[in-house]
């Protein structure tokens, strides 16, 4: 990765936070919860960028027919995220089978 990716990728994440930011002030929290707990749980399709994007542009589409966030994703956004990852790795998932070799080879 160099220099000129890096700058991009910071140019790329910007923009992506001013549509965040344009959104009402519900979708703003909840994308907001939503990013802290795809950092914390660690999917590994995170880096790619896919995911979140797709969620902010569910939710832009959410605003435009005037719904709800609670009405796009329900009352639990944490069983809302988890359904978005279920068929994918996490970096804990990971770390999980490392420990599982190490401890086969003991």
């Amino acid at each position: 990765m160099g220099i000129r990716d890096i700058i991009e990728g910071k140019r790329e994440w910007r923009a992506h936070m001013r549509r965040v930011k344009a959104l009402p002030p519900d979708y703003e929290i909840v994308y907001k919860e939503i990013q802290k707990y795809f950092f914390k749980v660690g999917p590994v399709d995170l880096a790619e960028g896919d995911l979140l994007s797709g969620i902010l542009d569910f939710f832009e589409e959410g605003v435009a027919t005037r719904k709800g966030v609670l009405e796009l994703i329900g009352n639990d956004v944490a069983a809302f995220c988890d359904d978005l990852i279920k068929d994918s790795p996490t970096y804990a998932d990971i770390y999980q089978e490392s420990i599982g070799k190490e401890a086969d080879k003991s």
